[in-house]
């Protein structure tokens, strides 16, 4: 992609509304732009990054053997009177009515229609488990939003929901669900902590988040420190199989959102030396809700003796376009973002020193071309803009590599290739660039 025909609206100072650094750093590297409070219009470089992250979620989702289906953003409040959360859920529900004067309401979360969609879809035990999920443009109307995309009124999420027949069941489903969890946060470059939580209007008595530590998170957390060094699971890690050993090594550790935690228990469960008490950004939480949703809809299945039985639920959530603020949040510097390979909108930034110089212009192109015959998207700064601001440009939007092309070098058949994260940077030839690009990490996933 030549920056001279893209659309990329960088800042050259710090927005006065911004108060964290993911909000400012998206606002100047031209990710997002503001439109109303809480809303954002995700601009071409944010929309890559979301869309990376999309990928990855969804590759998780389907090994774990999920399936994506896509519902309405707009619900009929009388499936949630059905359920009896229509008048407990509060302001943040933005209730509509449409011309015919029926009441609906932009859905903040789907258990209501996905168990409307199951009852209809199955009827016997041999239907289940089943397993489904969305990603979706949700509505909060967050009395006070803030943070950028941290805390909007609108935003993207992953939610999913299991149906099994017994608790049994259910519990394995969420055991599933954990164990892609880790997995997804592990491939897009953050450690994302489990951690028992309140279940809130959703419902239930078993919770996890999914808890990224940063000193600017909404949540106060309690931790053994002995959690961040546990190994994330393997690509084969066998869903159908026995989880049990591996949800223990991540639940007997003690983690807890300040909402359940326990002074003493904790105390008495983590030495000294290993307590950590900080704060985090919840990046997903998952739930088991049992018939919470299905005795009132009345979403159940026959059993072989004739008997019908109510379907036992849980749901899981991602939030996508907050995990853009997350990432950010937890890998930055004073220069601007610092992408993981995974997730970042381009895998490297071609910089041309002197635009309209045969020597390097036709380098560029040689470069541009073979990277992206083997896969690598690159972002080609072409303009006429002066190598201080090409640099900070490119520091700035947090792509992974740079490859610096000027006269001088190129004169000598070399270029600077540098990395992002470390501020390394080595002199090679093009071959050896190129080779050092396709060979690492660039546009590939994280372990």
């Amino acid at each position: 992609m030549r920056l001279s025909r893209y659309f990329l609206p960088v800042l050259k100072d710090d927005p006065a509304e911004a108060q964290i650094a993911s909000h400012r750093l998206m606002l100047r590297a031209g990710l997002v732009r503001q439109e109303a409070a809480g809303i954002y219009a995700w601009l071409p470089l944010g929309l890559r990054v979301l869309r990376r992250i999309e990928r990855i979620v969804r590759e998780e989702m389907d090994r774990a053997g999920a399936i994506e289906l896509l519902m309405p953003t707009l619900q009929l409040a009388d499936l949630w009177r059905e359920s009896g959360r229509y008048d407990a859920y509060g302001p943040e529900m933005l209730r509509i009515r449409d011309r015919h004067e029926r009441e609906l309401l932009y859905g903040p979360t789907n258990e209501e229609m996905v168990t409307e969609i199951l009852r209809a879809g199955v009827g016997s035990y041999r239907d289940l488990p089943r397993n489904l999920y969305q990603i979706q443009w949700k509505f909060r109307d967050e009395q006070r939003p803030r943070f950028g995309v941290m805390r909007g009124r609108e935003f993207l999420m992953k939610d999913g929901y299991s149906f099994d027949l017994d608790e049994a069941g259910a519990r394995r489903s969420y055991q599933r669900m954990f164990v892609a969890y880790l997995r997804t946060f592990a491939r897009l470059g953050v450690k994302a902590i489990p951690m028992r939580a309140e279940t809130g209007p959703i419902g239930g008595d078993l919770s996890h988040e999914f808890i990224v530590l940063a000193e600017t998170g909404e949540s106060d957390v309690y931790c053994d420190r002995a959690v961040l060094d546990l190994a994330v699971p393997p690509d084969d890690v066998d869903y159908g199989g026995e989880l049990d050993p591996l949800i223990h090594a991540w639940t007997s550790l003690y983690a807890a959102t300040s909402d359940v935690h326990d002074a003493v228990r904790y105390e008495a469960s983590v030495p000294p030396e290993r307590r950590l008490r900080t704060r985090g950004i919840e990046v997903g939480q998952i739930f088991y809700f049992g018939t919470k949703y299905s005795e009132p809809m009345r979403a159940r299945v026959t059993m072989p003796d004739g008997s019908a039985r109510a379907l036992h639920g849980g749901s899981y959530g991602i939030g996508v376009s907050r995990l853009v603020g997350a990432i950010i949040e937890a890998s930055h510097d004073e220069a601007g973002i610092v992408w993981p390979d995974a997730v970042a909108p381009f895998g490297v930034g071609l910089i041309n020193l002197k635009p309209g110089d045969p020597a390097t212009d036709s380098a560029c192109i040689h470069l541009e071309h073979r990277l992206a015959g083997r896969g690598i998207e690159v972002l080609h700064d072409d303009t006429d803009a002066r190598a201080g601001s090409k640099f900070a440009t490119m520091d700035l939007v947090g792509v992974p590599w740079q490859i610096v092309v000027g006269p001088r070098g190129i004169a000598g058949g070399m270029v600077e290739l540098k990395r992002r994260a470390s501020g390394e940077r080595i002199e090679l030839t093009l071959d050896a660039a190129v080779a050092c690009l396709v060979e690492g990490t660039v546009g590939k996933d994280a372990p």
